[in-house]
């Protein structure tokens, strides 16, 4: 049986994929409206497909349309959780379409990999989407291949982005870095002032 494998990113990509073509034939998809700017897509499509290409398995890439995740996450912006629910909805939804006039009877999705994500909600949205458009859902929760994930990464010198994909995901992560650096930087002074006295 074939899955249409959502896919985010290449690191996210290899323990998945691995896990899934022990059993079926897999085609990834590459659907992430989500992602922005317009270069850092396009870096971590190129990241995936070159990974997907060393091990021969095909990616289709649906077209890029922000707007589809501007409506779907419209006046979320303060509710994070209610936010990543809608984008994985439209993520997978697009998924599910176009696995569902492929004659694909199943679809899963790489998102599961990551800790920073919620697996629950993940379930819930590949499973309402599959069922609005009449194709299965495969829930696997991949986060214990997290770590294996990113030191194959590492290793292959695949691309590694530091923010989920929205806008909104890499100001948080940008304010987040700040915050570690202001306090490593305090953290600093302290011992300074502290080997003077």
């Amino acid at each position: 049986m074939t899955i249409a494998l959502h896919a985010c990113c290449g690191p996210c990509l290899i323990e998945p994929l691995e896990s899934l073509a022990t059993e079926d034939e897999v085609v990834v998809v590459y659907a992430n409206p989500n992602i922005t700017p317009r270069d850092e897509y396009d870096r971590r499509r190129d990241a995936l497909e070159t990974y997907a290409r060393s091990v021969g398995v095909e990616v289709v890439e649906l077209p890029y349309d922000p707007g589809l995740w501007r409506d779907a996450v419209r006046g979320l912006d303060d509710d994070q959780s209610r936010r990543c629910a809608a984008c994985y909805r439209v993520r997978l939804r697009m998924t599910a379409e176009w696995a569902a006039a492929n004659g694909i009877e199943r679809i899963a999705s790489t998102l599961t990999v990551s800790p920073y994500q919620d697996a629950d909600s993940i379930r819930e949205a590949g499973e309402e989407v599959a069922a609005r458009v009449g194709v299965g859902y495969l829930d696997r929760d991949f986060r214990d291949r997290y770590p294996s994930a990113m030191k194959r990464a590492r290793e292959t010198d695949l691309y590694r982005q530091n923010y989920c994909g929205c806008a909104i995901s890499k100001q948080e992560a940008e304010a987040a870095r700040e915050e570690r650096r202001a306090k490593r930087a305090a953290a600093r002074l302290d011992t300074q002032s502290g080997s003077v006295a």
